[in-house]
Order: structure tokens, then sequence, then C-alpha cells
């Protein structure tokens, strides 16, 4: 089986036992699990996996989430592994979720760890996917410990901040790139209803990345689903509060697994006295996650749209960014909402997702026609447009420059003082 098709991993623990899988978070590796080891190889054969260009694993980007859930697949079959548990965290859980939707005979217990049905918005994603095309890791990397771990944490424990840090610098940009991608492509509030595991949310009560209000949406829209806020952890909770995560997981995965009449290749595993009464009693000085039920799952509006429609404004948003998107159609009116309609069916629904052409290079005729025609408005939201599609900023200067030549250096200069302009604003990393 082809390495492009498969995922590196490593297994954990008896090898006659269930398969317990763990996913990790966008810029770890299997490592970040390396403290929940001990105890979960005690019940479980552990199989951890590192994503595409992560902690040295091969290069290959994956263009979303199903992928990488595909990839995942293809390297447990080569294993000869059926039915499994799953404990993801961040993009770790989206291919959980992704598993347990698409693949739901194969998937006994589920836990979604700093997860959300959506991560953010697209525009972060794509934007952060611009500053690495940019400026390479480094910045992202700088910025990770205020993302992963409480302030007190981080102060405290420099090593594993340091950590962190070059687990992210270490990681290969195209991969990185790609996992952003597929984040800001990753939907799944209409499917959450679809989930027939048994699930159990873990969130930071502090992460600001995927915030507990998010997992409160997972557990209210998937009909067997828990909620665990842990005290006094941010994003990356199995590393700041290991002692906590790893006693929520054991008691899960020992109560949790799904009944089935086809085998499962898992044994039930009774919880340890002291862990059942975890939620009640927990130990003095270790913050522990009570479990418990959400309120009722908010109904998801269906689109009635056309399929043009739908295909447009989706590649719309995926091209020029939803805050643009949005302030458009919140502009439009009785006069204006017409040709918004338009516009999104025939430009993005019809010609931008045409497959003669990749993005790129409709990036490339777009800007050199908006800057002949001096369309300087539209040319800056296109130059966003042109970065997101992967186009470099020395890319853009090679455009203009050409279009210098043949549309005129007047016309040029208002494009170069209008590109340069954006390229600054996209490619600065935040803080």
């Amino acid at each position: 089986m082809s390495e492009t098709q498969t995922l590196q991993y490593r297994f954990d623990g008896p090898e006659d036992g269930p398969v317990l899988i763990l996913g990790p978070s966008l810029g770890t590796t299997w490592h970040m699990w390396d403290r929940q080891i001990p105890e979960l190889s005690r019940h479980w054969r552990v199989l951890r996996f590192d994503l595409p260009g992560h902690g040295g694993a091969p290069a290959h980007p994956a263009v979303s989430v199903s992928d990488l859930a595909e990839r995942l697949l293809a390297t447990i079959d080569g294993l000869g592994i059926d039915r499994f548990g799953y404990a993801g965290c961040s993009i770790g859980g989206a291919i959980g979720a992704e598993l347990a939707l698409r693949h739901p005979l194969r998937v006994g217990s589920l836990a979604l760890v700093s997860a959300s049905p959506r991560f953010g918005t697209a525009d972060s994603y794509r934007q952060r996917g611009v500053v690495v095309r940019t400026n390479g890791l480094d910045p992202i990397a700088r910025a990770t410990p205020e993302r992963w771990f409480t302030p007190a944490f981080a102060a405290g424990q420099p090593a594993i901040v340091e950590w962190s840090v070059q687990m992210v610098r270490t990681t290969d940009p195209g991969c990185y790139i790609a996992a952003c991608e597929a984040l800001a492509a990753f939907d799944m509030n209409a499917e959450l209803g679809r989930i027939g595991v048994p699930t159990l949310v873990v969130v930071g009560a502090d992460d600001h990345v995927t915030p507990p209000a998010d997992a409160r949406v997972l557990v209210a829209g998937i009909p067997d689903a828990r909620l665990a806020v842990v005290p006094g952890a941010s994003h990356l909770a199995p590393v700041e509060q290991p002692t906590a995560v790893t006693d929520l997981l054991v008691r899960h995965f020992s109560t949790a697994w799904q009944s089935t009449d086809q085998p499962t290749g898992m044994t039930m595993i009774p919880a340890p006295a002291h862990r059942a009464m975890l939620a009640t009693a927990p130990p003095t000085g270790i913050p522990v996650a009570e479990i418990g039920y959400a309120a009722d799952p908010v109904p998801a509006v269906p689109d009635t749209r056309s399929d043009a429609y739908d295909k447009g404004i989706r590649v719309r948003r995926e091209v020029l960014g939803d805050a643009h998107v949005d302030r458009a159609q919140s502009n439009a009116d009785e006069f204006t909402g017409d040709f918004q309609d338009f516009i999104t069916r025939y430009a993005w629904g019809e010609v931008w997702t045409r497959p003669g052409l990749d993005r790129r290079t409709r990036s490339v005729i777009t800007l050199t026609a908006l800057a002949s025609r001096g369309h300087l408005d539209e040319l800056a939201f296109h130059t966003r447009a042109a970065l997101r599609n992967g186009l470099t900023p020395a890319e853009i200067k090679e455009v203009l420059l050409h279009t210098a030549v043949y549309c005129g250096v007047p016309t040029a200069n208002s494009a170069f003082s209008v590109a340069q302009r954006v390229i600054r604003e996209e490619t600065t990393p935040e803080g």
C-alpha cells in the first residue's frame, strides 16, 4: 500500500487488547498523548498516528478531513483492525467524528477533545495558511503557547512550552497549510444527529480556540453524548491536565462501548472503583471534570437554494472569505438582491467551478483583468483571494509587472499600491 494512502503510526499496550486510537491536534505529534499512555495501555492496544508532515511523517498533504479519515482507515485496514474506540483532539476529533459518520460500524465509542462542529471561521484558517506560505511556520510556532495553554501553565512549564514551539516549527509547511484548508472547509453542524455511537465531549474551561460553547453544540446535537469541562485547561487539555483527561477517557471507554450484533474485537473493561467515583469525589488538588448532559439540540434549518447557488456560495466563500460575502449579503436589499443572487449563481456557481482552470490560474486572470480596467476596490479583495488560492506575494508582483507592460504603467502603479496594502494586512502575523 502506498505511503500516500496511509499514516505514520505506533502501538502501545497488549497485542491482544481492544484497540483504542488516539488522534493528534494540528501542529502536534503523537507525543501529545504521552502522559495518557501508561494508564490507557494497561487495558487497551493503543494506536497513535501522526498527521501528514508532522513528527517526521511523509509530507503528503491531505486536502480534507475526510481524506485524513480515509487514510487512517486504510492504515488500520492494513493492520487487520475492524472495530475500535477513538479519541481525538482538535482536528483529531474532527477525524473521529468523520469516521463515526461515514463508517459507523467501525467505531465502538468516541471521545472528542477540544473539538468543534466548525472550527472558528473559514477566513481565519485560510489566512493562517497565507501567513505560513509567506513567512514560514515560525510566527505560528511562537504564538502556539497562548493558543494551547493557560497563562499560568505556560509560565510554570517552560520546557513544555519550548517543546510545543519546536513541534510546530518542525512541521512541513505545505502539510500544515493543507490541514488549515481542511479545517476551513470542515462543517458538520447539519450532521451531528447522525453520529450514533456513545460520545464523550471534553473541553478545557479556558479554551479559546474551541471554547465550551462549541462543546455544548456538539453535545446538544449528538444523540448519545455527554459533556466534561476540565478546569484549568486550555486547548491542549491532554497535555495541560493529563490526569483529569486520562481519568475521563478511562471511565468513558470502560463503560461506553456500543453494543452491536457484529463482532467488535473489544472486551468491556470494568471501570476501576476509584475512577467510577471521579465525578462526585475527585482527588484533592487534581482538577477533574464532571460529566453531564447538555440541552436539547437545535434543529438545523434546511437550505432549499438551487444547486448552482449552493455551489456558488460555497466557492465564493472559499475564495473571497466569509467576512466579505457576509458583508455583501447583509448590504443587499430589494434593489441589489437579484444581482447578488445572479453573480453567486453565474460567476461563482458556473464559471469559478469549471474544471478547465485551477483557482490559482483564475486568480492570475482576475487580477490582470481588474487592474487593466482600474477596478481597484475589487482588485483589493481579489488580491486577498489570490493569496488564499495559493499565490505568493512574489507571484502577485510578477502578475502586476506583466500587467504594466501590456496595460500601462499608470494602471500598474495604482494596482501595486492596492496590492501592497492588502498583502501587508494579510501576511502580517497576529500579535
